[in-house]
C-alpha cells in the first residue's frame, strides 16, 4: 500500500504546492529555457505520478502476483477493475485534449493565415511578413509548419522606428525558430485535461510567460535589449489573436525590467534546474514501469 499513497501524495503536491510556489519565486524567469523543462517535468510527472498511483493501487488490491486471474465474482477483482478503467479514462481524456487541442488550434491559424494573405500586404524584409492596414499597433505570429507568417499593423509600423521594429521581428522569428507553440499546445492540452476543479491556471500561463523570455533573449543577442524594451512598452496591451504568438501579450513590466538589467548567465542554476527536472520523472516512471514489466515477466514465466 505504499508505493499508490506515496504517489497519490506525490502527484498531489506536483499539481498544488509545488507549481504555487515556483510560480512565487523569481529565479526562474532567470534560466526560462531550464524552467520551461522544469515546468514540463512537474506536469509529465503530476499526470505520471496520478496514473501510477491507479495502476499500483488496482494490483495491490488485486493481490495475486505471479498468477494475475479476474474473476467477476470477486469484489476485491471488480474494485481493481474499476480502478484500472478510471485510469484508462483519464488517459483517454487526456489524449483527446491533446488531439483537440492540436487540432482546433491549427485550424484557427490556417483560417487566420488565408484572411492575412487576403488582407495584408506582403513584405520583404523577412520571409513570411504581412503588413496589415490597421491603425491599431499589431505584431504576432502565426506558427506553422509550413507557411508561418509574421503580421505587423501600420499602427505598429507608425509606433516603431527601425531598431524597435528589427528587435520584434527578431523576437516573432525567434517564436517561429523554436516552435514555441507546441510548448504551449502542450501545457493547453493539459489544462483542458482534466476538470475545472482539478486544474490551476499556473503552469499553462508560466509557460505562455516563460517562452516569450525565450523569444526576448534571442532578439538582445541579436539587437541589444534597448530598442525590444522599447517596442513593449510601445506595443503594450495590443490585442492579439488568441492562435497567435503575440510580441507584447503578456508580462510586459516583467520584460522591461530584465531587459534593462544585464544579460543572465547562470549555468550553475540552469544545471541544477535540468538535473530537478529529470529526477521528479524518475521516480513515478520507475513506478509505473515495474509492476507491468513484474507482470509481463510472470506471465511469460
Amino acid at each position: 500500500m505504499t508505493t499508490p499513497v506515496l504517489l497519490a501524495v506525490l502527484a498531489l503536491v506536483l499539481t498544488g504546492p509545488a507549481p504555487a510556489l515556483l510560480a512565487r519565486s523569481e529565479w526562474p524567469y532567470r534560466v526560462p529555457r531550464a524552467a520551461v523543462i522544469l515546468w514540463q517535468a512537474i506536469a509529465l510527472a503530476a499526470v505520471l505520478a496520478a496514473l501510477g498511483a491507479g495502476i499500483a493501487l488496482s494490483y495491490w488490491i488485486a493481490g495475486r502476483p505471479g498468477h494475475p486471474r479476474f474473476e467477476p465474482s470477486s469484489p476485491r477483482d471488480l474494485l481493481a477493475a474499476l480502478i484500472l478503467a478510471m485510469v484508462a479514462l483519464v488517459v483517454g481524456r487526456l489524449l483527446w485534449a491533446i488531439g483537440r487541442v492540436a487540432v482546433g488550434t491549427r485550424a484557427r491559424r490556417k483560417r487566420h493565415r488565408d484572411l492575412v494573405d487576403v488582407l495584408a500586404t506582403p513584405d520583404g524584409l523577412i520571409p513570411g511578413l504581412r503588413v496589415l492596414a490597421e491603425e491599431t499597433p499589431l505584431a504576432y505570429c502565426l506558427p506553422a509548419l509550413r507557411g508561418a507568417r509574421v503580421v505587423v499593423s501600420v499602427g505598429a509600423l507608425d509606433r516603431l522606428d527601425d531598431s524597435e521594429l528589427k528587435a520584434v521581428l527578431a523576437h516573432e522569428q525567434a517564436h517561429l525558430r523554436a516552435r514555441h507553440d507546441l510548448v504551449l499546445e502542450e501545457f493547453t492540452a493539459l489544462h483542458h485535461a482534466f476538470p475545472r476543479w482539478v486544474r490551476s491556471d499556473v503552469a499553462l500561463e508560466q509557460a505562455r510567460t516563460l517562452v516569450e523570455l525565450l523569444a526576448d533573449d534571442d532578439a538582445r543577442r541579436r539587437n541589444g535589449p534597448r530598442p525590444l524594451a522599447r517596442a513593449l512598452v510601445a506595443l503594450a496591451g495590443a490585442p492579439a489573436p488568441d492562435a497567435a504568438l503575440a510580441a507584447a501579450k503578456s508580462a510586459t513590466v516583467l520584460r522591461v525590467q530584465r531587459l534593462a538589467g544585464p544579460a543572465a548567465n547562470e549555468r550553475r542554476l540552469s544545471a541544477i534546474t535540468y538535473t530537478s527536472a529529470a529526477a521528479l520523472l524518475v521516480l513515478p516512471t520507475i513506478t509505473i514501469a515495474a509492476p507491468i514489466v513484474k507482470a509481463i515477466v510472470d506471465a511469460l514465466s
